[in-house]
């Protein structure tokens, strides 16, 4: 058997009721909400009662994602499975952060949280949206942002898939351009243009945040949204950029194959990075860990193949 990479899901992909399951079933994951609580009083009550609305908000997503991703991997190492290498999506790359050893519970929750605030603050100051590009060539992406204002190619997730920061004004001139040039535009769950210039402020933010933490070394492989390969030289540098910088999610994916992995296990709500790394090379397993469901279906498969 080849390498398990535990991959940590990113905004968008939030619901109402997310992570109760695990909760319920998984006295380790139980434990990290709980210790989420006291540090955020409510956070479990927004995973498991919140509504779409109140989830949507960046400055609740992020650590609510944060919480139900972390309990999910308290709950397969309760069961005796660890990952060999980690990554995550945007915000979960604080999740493998924190799995990864470079941070502790309480600083990682600390970091996701005030991301969170940060990315928000830097939504409302300007109205913007976001747009998944399907059917096209990154290199086609590219050259139809380059004609609108204020649009960027901002997070390379598979292979024919490349999501789309832009002004709000500019989302439906641009979705038409795409439908022109043969490709379909979707409309992302987020509440605002990230991974673009438009999170400036929200960049410079962090970066002070962070100047105040103990960040390590992650003990295991982990890799950086912002270069695609495992974290060299210091993970500040590269926690701040990546909010202004485009996600290679694709990059990653296929370093971590080529690094030996040949089962996933997604953590936290849904299923989309499973859809991504699918995409991008089929004879990999993946599997999706949000429910008890999944729980006992990745241990019997995964682990009892070990």
């Amino acid at each position: 058997m080849g390498k398990i990479a535990f991959v940590f899901a990113g905004q968008g992909a939030q619901y109402p009721g997310m992570g109760q399951e695990l909760a319920q079933c998984s006295p380790a994951a139980a434990q990290v909400f709980q210790q989420l609580d006291a540090l955020r009083p409510g956070t479990s009550q927004q995973c498991f009662s919140g509504t779409e609305a109140e989830l949507k908000e960046t400055r609740n997503t992020q650590p609510c994602m944060f919480a139900v991703e972390l309990a999910a991997a308290a709950a397969l190492e309760e069961k005796g499975l660890r990952a060999d290498l980690a990554a995550g999506f945007s915000l979960g790359e604080i999740g493998a952060l924190t799995y990864t050893g470079a941070v502790d519970l309480e600083t990682g929750f600390h970091l996701v949280c005030r991301r969170g605030e940060l990315m928000q603050q830097a939504a409302e100051a300007q109205p913007t949206a976001m747009a998944a590009v399907l059917k096209l060539e990154n290199a086609a992406v590219e050259a139809l942002c380059a004609q609108f204002p204020e649009t960027y190619p901002v997070n390379y997730n598979c292979p024919g898939q490349v999501s789309v920061a832009c002004a709000k004004e500019q989302l439906a001139p641009f979705s038409a351009a795409v439908k022109a040039a043969g490709g379909r535009a979707l409309p992302l769950k987020v509440a605002g243009g990230f991974h673009s210039p438009f999170m400036a402020s929200a960049a410079q933010g962090f970066a002070q945040v962070l100047a105040d933490c103990q960040v390590g070394q992650p003990k295991l492989p982990l890799y950086s949204n912002k270069t695609g390969a495992v974290y060299d030289g210091d993970p500040k540098e590269l926690l701040a950029q990546q909010i202004v910088s485009p996600v290679r999610w694709e990059t990653i994916v296929r370093n971590m194959i080529a690094a030996g992995a040949d089962t996933f296990i997604e953590l936290g709500p849904g299923k989309t990075l499973c859809g991504l790394i699918a995409k991008t090379d089929q004879t990999v397993k993946t599997y999706a860990l949000s429910t008890q469901a999944d729980l006992e279906q990745i241990v019997k498969e995964v682990l009892g193949g070990c």
